[in-house]
Parts: C-alpha cells; sequence; structure tokens
C-alpha cells in the first residue's frame, strides 16, 4: 500500500476525527511538529514556548508548534476561562497583533515578545470552547496528543510524510537551545523511536526538592532494574520527552485517547516494531509541580508525597523480582526452541511463583500458538516478546509485589541494585534509614548519568 493510501487510511479509520482545526499562519516546508497539549496552562505554556523560542532559526523555520488547548465539555468553568484566554494569546501572537498581552502580567509580556521576534512557526488547536471540548468520556492527555499528533500527520504530508517527526511536549517544560535539531539529526538515518533524556528541575523548597528526588529516583531505579534484567522494555515512558517518525506513528495507529499512561501504552507498541533510541545530546526538564490531574504521574507524586507521609514514599521494588526477571529472560533467551511444559519446568526451579505467574497469563497457550506461527529462534525471540511486553513485564512484577517481594526502603534497594548491576556509585550505605537531601541529590545525580 502507498504512503498517501495509509495515510489516508488511517485518517478515516483511526484519527481522533476531523471536527477540530488547525489555527496556523503557515505550514510550508515543515519536517517536524512539536505537539503539546494544554489544560488550563496560561501561567506555564508561554514559558515553554519562549524556551522553544531560543532555538537555532533554521530549526524553527523547518518545525511546527502546535498547542493544543484542551478540556473536557463537563470541565470547570475555571479551567475553561484560563484556556480562554490561552487561546485568545495565541491567536494574537499567530496574527502579529501589537495590543497582546497589554492587559497581561510583565513577565508574560516578556515572553511574549520572546515567541513573537523569534523564527518560530506557531499553530494551536481549539479543543475547548462549546462544541469543540472534548468528549467526557475519552477527553484527557492522550485525547489531546492524538488530535495534535494527527494533525501533525496532515501538515508533514504537505512535504515529505516519510522523512517527518513529530515531538511530544508538555506545556510544562522546559528545553535547551539544542533540542529541534538535535532530535531532528537523529531522526536522518530512519530512526523510528527515541526519548529524549529528562531532569526534573529543583525547586526552591528542601522538601519539595526531597519529593522530586524521591520521584525521579523511583522513575530511574524501574529502567535500572529493566535494564539489568536485560529486558527489551528498559526505556523511559514520560510523554514529554517523545519523538516518533510520522512512518511509525503510522504504523502503531497512533496515539491512544487514555486520560494517564498514554506514554507508556504508546512507547509500548513503539516498541514492538523497533528500538527505541535514548538521545542524551539535549534534554528537556518536565516541571516538578504538584498536580492532581492525572491520577499518576509527577504532580500526583509531588502531592502524595507532600500531604502524606514521606517516609512510605521511599519505597522501591525488591530488587530480588528483577533478578527473577532477568533468569526467565536468560531461560527463553537460552533456548526458545523448548515446550512450553519444560519451560515451566525450568520456571518452577527459578521460583516456584514464577510457574504460576506463567500459567495465570496463559503462557502455555501463548507459547503453543507462537511455536506454530514462528519456525525460526529469531521469529521466535521476536514472537515471545511481543506476548511479554511492557505491560505484562509490569504485571509480573506487581505479582511478585504482592505475593512474595513487598517494596524495601529505597536506598537499600539502591544499594543491592547497584551491587548487582556492578555500579559503584552509591557512596554511603544507608541501610533503612533516609539519607541527608544532599545524598539525595548525589544519587539522582548519578542515576541520571547510566539511565
Amino acid at each position: 500500500m502507498k504512503k498517501k493510501s495509509l495515510l489516508d487510511d488511517y485518517l478515516r479509520k483511526y484519527s481522533a476525527g476531523d471536527q477540530w482545526e488547525l489555527i496556523a499562519d503557515h505550514t510550508d516546508h515543515v519536517s517536524q511538529v512539536v505537539v503539546i497539549p494544554a489544560y488550563a496552562e496560561k501561567e506555564m505554556l508561554f514559558h515553554t514556548l519562549a524556551s522553544l523560542a531560543g532555538n537555532e532559526p533554521c530549526a524553527l523555520e523547518e518545525t511546527l508548534i502546535t498547542c493544543v488547548v484542551n478540556n473536557k465539555i463537563n470541565s470547570p468553568s475555571a479551567v475553561i476561562e484560563n484556556n480562554s484566554k490561552t487561546i485568545k494569546l495565541l491567536d494574537a501572537l499567530i496574527k502579529k497583533k501589537s495590543s497582546m498581552g497589554s492587559e497581561e502580567e510583565k513577565y508574560l509580556i516578556n515572553l511574549l515578545k520572546i515567541i513573537s521576534e523569534s523564527k518560530m512557526k506557531l499553530g494551536y488547536i481549539d479543543a475547548s470552547s462549546a462544541g469543540k471540548a472534548l468528549p467526557h468520556h475519552t477527553g484527557g492527555v492522550g485525547m489531546a496528543r492524538k488530535i495534535g499528533m494527527d494533525m501533525a500527520l496532515r501538515v508533514l504530508n504537505k512535504g515529505s510524510l516519510s522523512d517527518g517527526v513529530i515531538l511530544c511536549l508538555d506545556a510544562d517544560t522546559l528545553v535547551q537551545e539544542n533540542y529541534l535539531h538535535v532530535v531532528r539529526d537523529h531522526f536522518k538515518p530512519k530512526v523510528k523511536t527515541a526519548i529524549v533524556a529528562y531532569e526534573h528541575p529543583m525547586p526552591d523548597s528542601p522538601r519539595e526538592q526531597a519529593a522530586i528526588c524521591c520521584y525521579e529516583i523511583f522513575l530511574r531505579y524501574w529502567v535500572l532494574g529493566l535494564k539489568y534484567a536485560k529486558s527489551p522494555w528498559a526505556f523511559h515512558a514520560i510523554g514529554s520527552t517523545i519523538a516518533v517518525s510520522a512512518d511509525a506513528y503510522l504504523a502503531v495507529r497512533g496515539m491512544n485517547k487514555r486520560e494517564a499512561g498514554e506514554d507508556f501504552y504508546f512507547l509500548g507498541k513503539l516498541a514492538k516494531i523497533g528500538g527505541i533510541d535514548y538521545l542524551k545530546a539535549t534534554c528537556v526538564y518536565p516541571s516538578a509541580r504538584v498536580s492532581t490531574r492525572v491520577p499518576f504521574g509527577t504532580g500526583k507524586r509531588m502531592e502524595r508525597f507532600l500531604t502524606g507521609v514521606a517516609e512510605d514514599e521511599y519505597r522501591l521494588y525488591d530488587p530480588q523480582i528483577f533478578s527473577v526477571l532477568a533468569d526467565l529472560l536468560r531461560l527463553m533467551n537460552d533456548g526458545m526452541n523448548r515446550e512450553e511444559e519444560e519451560i515451566l519446568l525450568q520456571a518452577q526451579l527459578i521460583h516456584p511463583g514464577l510457574k504460576c505467574f506463567l500459567e495465570s497469563a496463559e503462557f502455555p497457550l501463548a507459547w503453543s500458538k507462537i511455536r506454530r506461527v514462528a519456525k525460526k529462534e529469531k521469529s521466535l525471540a521476536g514472537h515471545f516478546h511481543v506476548w511479554f511486553d511492557s505491560f505484562r513485564t509490569l504485571k509480573m512484577i506487581h505479582y511478585f509485589t504482592k505475593e512474595f517481594y513487598p517494596p524495601i526502603n529505597m536506598f537499600a534497594a539502591l544499594k543491592r541494585l547497584f551491587d548487582l548491576s556492578g555500579f559503584s556509585g552509591l557512596k554511603s550505605d544507608a541501610g533503612d534509614t533516609v539519607p541527608p537531601l544532599n545524598e539525595q541529590r548525589e544519587i539522582l545525580n548519578y542515576m541520571r548519568t547510566i539511565t
């Protein structure tokens, strides 16, 4: 099927819909599109746009920045009003109105000036106003991303769709001055998906610093554990770090509509069609602010840490679980051409719970089907990892956490996993205590270099 037919088929069957319009000055000669969902983000969005405006003019000229200003049909009136003001400011920027921001705070006027004087190609999608708001049952960040990314396909189709790149960002995430050109250059050799390095900025308050250290260590520990186990799913799943080729986006039928966790499931699909690169030549800086908009993620974890019992947050998965996972993956990789009964017997020897988990996940039936379809060992491995994907890996870790190895002290877990992985970056052995904040920051900075 030709590329145009693939695009037409996607837009007809899988897109978010065509009821939303892109408002932009011009969209010619665009080879990449940055999609930014904005939900009541008037106070943050223009900081993000100003940081993008600091990128090189040549990179800005081939990039369209698309803000998807969104809310559900039943969102609070304050959210809708915030979005209305955001749309007016975006519209003024696009139409080069001289009076934009005249009644706004001084800091906002300065930001608008930086944006308007740059080479930025700016656009927005109104998914907020009456008749355009998101449905109650599917509205959320996943749907907003999907609307913007689907629109990006239409824009990129004006040029060479196969060379197009779609970048995901958040309205509260700043970028480095080389962000746009580093991502674009990385995709020239036909890369399918990449994750940009990230770091949460440190808040002013020591307690908030402790909260974000705790959360980011948790995120990086997860990836480090999967890397130790040699899992193909050892990558960060943070929405504001994703970059994907237009071809790969089409291949997985686009972004999902989830209200939370959309990035995890989207990357899980992308990882099945090709590797996910980790781009460390540039960096994005997601906000460390408190938020209760979604049931999990940075904002929710910050809120939970600051309003709950902080000590309860200093818990991580027991490293023994990653060792069981490593043994399972080693078992499968050492000899794929085995009967399901033999694999279950070997799994029992690794850990009795592993056999139980595989049986409850209907591995015998799945493996029997895989062996009928795939004859070569390399093909068997690929099919196994498609079955034992990022979601099933997560389920296994949760199963072992619940049934055998409850969470343990964060810093004891780090020490054990560092030792297993051959890393020596953890200087102090805190045992079952929580070290001083300065040591926590040192640990986080080290983990940023290895994950």
